[in-house]
């Protein structure tokens, strides 16, 4: 659903308003004042606050966005990433068919090169592939680098990450200095119990045992675990990975918990998390603005972290 700047302020504005209006703390009265005087200084705070001053303060790159993902188009998510003061998104079209053949990730791999040809000031492309085809999937690393891509996108289920097919692949883009992308997923349990395949969920999809797995084989690859904000066990996830320095998180998707980015950052650091939306770009600015990180901890998770990892490429964002 498309809005504007005017409503999105409003609407945000509003929901603060009518969540407080309707607490037990509006209704209580400093002594000695009148209740009105009280609910005079209320909205009068709300509206010193610029909340678009706040999101537009930060300089962005979102490390997880999607191309025609339903039927939108690039300049969709460009639509929504201006209003968020995005100022680079990593675009791909993943690769969520099966079995995921040349043909397929060619295809989409080209759908990004256009939209990164069209808009090159805004869009950064990831590509896809698929290491059950080795050659072919060398081959279109090499493709999509040379059309201009930084890295991959997020590398799907049709592999799991740590699958020894993943090797070779993994080798050339440590090799290229490139951060390794992959789609993962960890659902929540009851009693100790974690589900992993359940729910229509196919079974390479990778799990944080595998990141850390595959982390531990390869100390000098640059591993990035996709939306610990998708619905799952982002305790889970956050603390299997704490002692593996190579293994980042992106902190897309479209749940809010509270406390997951102050989570993350007590036990990954603060240097270990990338902003990202996963297309869910408000929820995405706003788990971040919403967490108690301080000015320059913010500043590292929307732009610096990953904008170091792609400077050791000499792909960086000036």
């Amino acid at each position: 659903m498309n809005i504007d700047r005017r409503k999105f302020v409003g609407r945000s504005v509003a929901g603060v308003a009518g969540m407080l209006a309707g607490s037990h703390l509006k209704g209580m009265v400093v002594p000695g004042r009148r209740k009105e005087e009280q609910e005079d200084d209320f909205s009068s705070g709300l509206q010193q606050y610029d909340l678009m001053k706040e999101v537009m303060k930060y300089r962005k790159i979102d490390a997880h966005a999607h191309i025609y993902w339903t039927k939108d188009s690039p300049e969709t998510q460009l639509n929504y990433g201006r209003r968020l003061g995005i100022e680079k998104q990593v675009i791909s079209r993943y690769l969520d068919v099966m079995p995921g053949t040349p043909e397929q990730f060619r295809k989409f791999n080209d759908l990004t090169i256009k939209a990164i040809k069209q808009y090159p000031g805004q869009l950064l492309g990831g590509f896809v592939l698929n290491p059950a085809y080795k050659q072919e999937s060398l081959d279109e690393i090499k493709r999509c680098t040379d059309a201009g891509m930084i890295g991959p996108g997020e590398l799907y289920y049709q592999v799991k990450i740590n699958d020894p097919k993943y090797y070779p692949i993994i080798e050339k883009l440590i090799d290229l200095k490139m951060i390794i992308h992959s789609h993962a997923e960890c659902q929540l349990g009851v009693g100790g119990y974690r589900m992993k395949y359940n729910g229509h969920k196919e079974p390479n999809t990778s799990i944080p045992e595998d990141f850390v797995d595959i982390a531990k084989r390869y100390p000098e690859g640059i591993f990035q675990f996709a939306h610990i904000g998708m619905g799952g066990d982002w305790e889970y996830e956050c603390k299997m990975f704490r002692d593996y320095p190579n293994i980042y998180v992106d902190t897309s998707g479209s749940n809010n918990a509270e406390n997951m980015i102050d989570f993350a950052v007590e036990h990954l650091g603060e240097d270990r998390l990338f902003f990202a939306s996963d297309n869910s770009y408000y929820q995405g600015v706003g788990k971040i603005l919403a967490s108690n990180l301080t000015e320059a901890q913010k500043k590292k998770v929307f732009f610096d972290n990953y904008n170091n990892l792609l400077k050791k490429g000499g792909r960086g964002v000036d």
